[in-house]
């Protein structure tokens, strides 16, 4: 069925459906970063605990063989690891005049005393906050971006004829359908990023009857095993 943008029923119906869509998909998007959190959380503590040994083992290791270099060539071990000064803090970039001007565009634009309901106090104050924020770091791009979507947002237009009212429909439409579109890129990100794949290949072997972590717990426990006994034979015999 085609949509009518001249009909305000059409386009309220169409706004609600968008909104319930919105909905449950920002809840999904939830659930996920809820579920990969958790599993970070065990795997870091049934897992990440015994990388970390191995790794320090690993690097003890890498110490005792240099040492042991260093004394055949009768040099410094440490001298080749030394490192030159830490990296500086980058210094605070100056706040232009552009920002500034722009800042205060933002300001008139989105205040939260400006908002006729508490939903839309709510967004104006998320967006005073990614303001504050901007200006705080001399981003010019992101305010310019600010402001440029709220003139574009439903509230930004104003009056109570018919033609305003149908403006704010249609605005409100594109609005939650970019909404859906990042909420789409959010879950994207998740499942691609390395703990969403991780999580994936436990979640598929899980669902084939195997334990990849408990598989990683051994493999680890192994390493480990050969790591210590390889660095036990590096180091110099007790003479108690």
């Amino acid at each position: 069925m085609k949509r009518n943008d001249d009909d305000p029923e059409d386009l309220r119906s169409r706004v609600a459906e968008l909104e319930a869509t919105f909905g449950e998909r920002r809840r999904h998007v939830a659930r996920v970063k809820s579920d990969l959190g958790a599993f970070d959380i065990d795997y870091r503590k049934r897992v990440g605990t015994l990388h970390e040994q191995l790794d320090k083992l690993e690097l003890d290791i890498a110490e005792a063989e240099l040492g042991e270099i260093s004394k055949r060539l009768g040099s410094d071990p440490r001298a080749s690891t030394q490192s030159s000064a830490a990296a500086r803090v980058e210094a605070p970039r100056l706040t232009s005049d552009a920002v500034r001007k722009l800042f205060r565009d933002v300001a008139k634009a989105v205040h939260p005393d400006l908002a006729g309901d508490e939903a839309a106090r709510h967004r104006r104050h998320a967006l005073m906050i990614e303001a504050n924020r901007a200006y705080a770091s001399g981003d010019e791009e992101q305010l310019r971006y600010i402001l440029d979507a709220w003139e574009r947002s439903p509230e930004a237009v104003q009056g109570s004829d018919p033609e305003a009212m149908r403006l704010r429909l249609v605005r409100r439409i594109g609005q939650i359908e970019e909404e859906i579109e990042m909420l789409a890129a959010d879950l994207a990100e998740l499942e691609g990023s390395p703990l969403g794949k991780l999580k994936a290949m436990v979640d598929e072997a899980a669902a084939q009857g195997k334990d990849l972590v408990r598989d990683m717990i051994g493999r680890l426990k192994r390493d480990i095993l050969v790591a210590t006994n390889r660095l036990d034979a590096l180091r110099p015999p007790s003479t108690l």
